[in-house]
């Protein structure tokens, strides 16, 4: 007797593993639209719905980025805490970074922060053992974790940026799609990847579905 015959459910498709070429993709796709922003953009603005401004969001973003590929750095990466560097503000709202960039540089200087510490995160997931382990405070992460984890920031924030510097914004389908399977088993799949990733991180609506005013995602390997 066929499965469909006896009711049985049909086995779920393999999901996409994130890969590091995504990281590197959602990075340049980022970059790239970032540095379309108007020579007088305002990057003091408030970036999106976030209470950071442009400036301190690109920080924020490439500080995330860093963050991701230093767990996976030493040979016995840490698994109850994150590698110690020292996180500080530069004002009192602002976000907690170890990376900082010289304003005198411009915007130009933080896109390019942004672009060598996103550099890292793909050279860090690319080398490292798929078996490796590191700390996240969502989940002990593999690789493909920190990967997944570095494109919905990259992706999100420059959401929040566009927003701010007036820039239009669409990542491809499919980038979004291998990021929320890996991260966000909760999330309905019922619709475009784009639109859910931003319900699933709390900056949209869905029909049917409130904003989320609180959410995370699952950074704990999952089958491929």
């Amino acid at each position: 007797m066929s499965s469909a015959a006896s009711g049985a459910s049909a086995p779920e498709s393999p999901r996409s593993p994130v890969t590091a070429d995504d990281v590197d993709r959602a990075v340049q796709l980022a970059v790239g639209v970032l540095r379309g922003a108007p020579a007088a953009g305002d990057w003091d603005a408030p970036a999106g719905s976030l209470t950071w401004d442009c400036w301190e969001t690109a920080e924020h973003l490439a500080d995330d980025l860093f963050a991701y590929a230093v767990q996976l750095g030493p040979r016995q990466p840490p698994l109850t805490g994150e590698v110690p560097f020292v996180w500080e503000r530069r004002s009192p709202a602002g976000p907690a970074n170890a990376v900082h960039t010289d304003r005198a540089a411009g915007p130009e200087g933080v896109l390019q922060v942004l672009e060598a510490c996103g550099a890292l995160l793909v050279a860090m997931v690319r080398t490292a053992p798929a078996e490796v382990r590191a700390y996240h405070s969502y989940g002990i992460a593999d690789p493909e974790g920190f990967a997944a984890m570095g494109v919905v920031e990259t992706l999100v924030h420059t959401h929040d940026l566009a927003e701010g510097l007036g820039l239009a914004w669409a990542p491809p389908a499919g980038l979004c799609a291998r990021a929320l399977a890996r991260l966000f088993p909760d999330v309905p799949g019922d619709v475009d990847p784009w639109p859910a990733l931003l319900w699933a991180t709390g900056r949209a609506d869905l029909p049917g579905r409130a904003r989320r005013t609180g959410w995370r995602w699952y950074s704990s390997p999952r089958p491929a």
